[in-house]
């Protein structure tokens, strides 16, 4: 949704049920976000931008660098927003963005679920996808904490 999320909700937030990122859903439910564009959290460089099937569908990895008082605060320099689930993607490995771009729309993992986003932060750059669900939270961040925080 806008960059301020206005009109969103999240579905099934971090640690709930296992979850490893946040899936936001448009108020109005079901498929009626499908389309809906998505937008970078912060400024940095696209990393990953495939589909990679199954239960992910379309996935953008972006990373970030860090202000040095931020890094201190989770033992790194740089972080990673992941989006799931897209419809289509909108930038290409390599290339920068803006905090506010707009990068992809949301998707349902190619009719999968209905529509939403899954949005991951990840500390630990360097994990692969993954499942989406684990008990092992090692190298994820809280997406709405970490945010809400670093505004």
């Amino acid at each position: 949704g806008p960059p301020n999320g206005k009109g969103y909700y999240n579905a099934q937030a971090f640690g709930v049920n296992r979850h490893l990122g946040d899936d936001w859903n448009a108020t109005t439910g079901g498929n009626s976000d499908l389309g809906d564009p998505i937008y970078a959290v912060a400024n940095g460089q696209v990393k990953f931008a495939k589909d990679i099937a199954g239960g992910w569908g379309n996935v953008i990895r972006n990373e970030h660098h860090l202000p040095e008082g931020w890094a201190k605060e989770i033992g790194t320099r740089v972080v990673e927003s992941l989006y799931g689930h897209c419809q289509e993607i909108l930038v290409e490995e390599g290339d920068w963005v803006k905090r506010g771009q707009q990068v992809g729309t949301i998707g349902n993992a190619n009719g999968l679920y209905y529509a939403h986003l899954h949005f991951e932060m990840r500390w630990n750059t360097d994990l692969p996808i993954g499942p989406g669900y684990s008990t092992d939270t090692s190298g994820y961040l809280d997406p709405t904490a970490f945010i809400k925080r670093h505004k």
